[in-house]
């Protein structure tokens, strides 16, 4: 396999809701040969990928792992900026694919919006994925597996398998459960979310051991903790995940990139 054929993962958003100058909120980009993929999108998200030499119009696909505004709230932005007709615009379809709802969702927002966030015919395909078991879709550069996820009714973990067999596993948010040491298993990269310290585990929400258990079950090549709350800053966070797992780890940060 050739370079071409890698995966190559940045974080555009390592953050959460707060507000930071350091952490975006949610959004990863992902190159794949032709593709170019957001994954959640998230405040600072358009700023972020303008930092990585990207454009909005290079963009082919956006996952979204659920509807909460930190991981969805550029869309809106994303859109409309797409109208722009300035020197450069739009000449490929965009590809979006979310969780059974995001139609509906997506409809709530034209609602507010109206022709200011839809593309002209043809120039934008939704795909909805089965949010109560397993899921899959084959795209030109890659492959994506969706598993339901322990946060919102909506929420989906994705898996994306490239050309020359390697894969990433990105989260979204969740608690620990079985159904993502299943995606996640042989995986060579698990971006996955721990919002809190061990000592401030919340309802919905990983933590530091919890991701570092389902790196160690799942087998992973390496593992990166990302959604990040300011609660992590002034702890060693590396030091609880370590408790429990033992291979490559890294915390995330804004524009960290990654090469599989």
């Amino acid at each position: 396999m050739s370079e071409k054929d890698n995966i190559n993962v940045t974080i555009l958003g390592s953050g959460t809701c707060v507000p930071s100058l350091i952490r975006s909120s949610c959004s990863v980009f992902v190159k794949i040969g032709q593709s170019k993929i957001l994954i959640d999108s998230g405040a600072g998200t358009m700023h972020r990928l303008l930092e990585t030499g990207t454009t909005i119009f290079d963009i082919t696909h956006i996952f979204y792992s659920h509807f909460h505004p930190d991981h969805s709230s550029e869309l809106v932005q994303f859109i409309f900026s797409n109208k722009y007709s300035g020197s450069v615009e739009r000449k490929i379809p965009l590809t979006i694919t979310a969780g059974d709802g995001f139609k509906n969702f997506y409809n709530g927002l034209k609602a507010v919006f109206g022709q200011w966030i839809e593309f002209a015919p043809g120039m934008m395909n939704i795909f909805e994925l089965n949010i109560t078991g397993p899921d899959s879709i084959g795209f030109n550069d890659f492959k994506i597996k969706s598993i339901p996820m322990k946060h919102t009714s909506e929420s989906l973990a994705f898996r994306i398998t490239g050309p020359n067999g390697k894969s990433m596993v990105y989260s979204g948010d969740t608690d620990i459960n079985d159904n993502l040491v299943e995606l996640s298993t042989g995986t060579d990269l698990l971006i996955c979310e721990s919002a809190f310290p061990d000592d401030l585990k919340t309802q919905g929400h990983m933590t530091p051991s919890l991701a570092g258990t389902v790196a160690l079950k799942a087998g992973v090549g390496k593992l990166v903790l990302t959604h990040l709350y300011p609660e992590c800053d002034g702890v060693d966070i590396a030091k609880e995940c370590r408790k429990i797992y033992s291979g490559p780890l890294a915390i995330a940060e804004d524009l960290m990139e990654i090469v599989i």
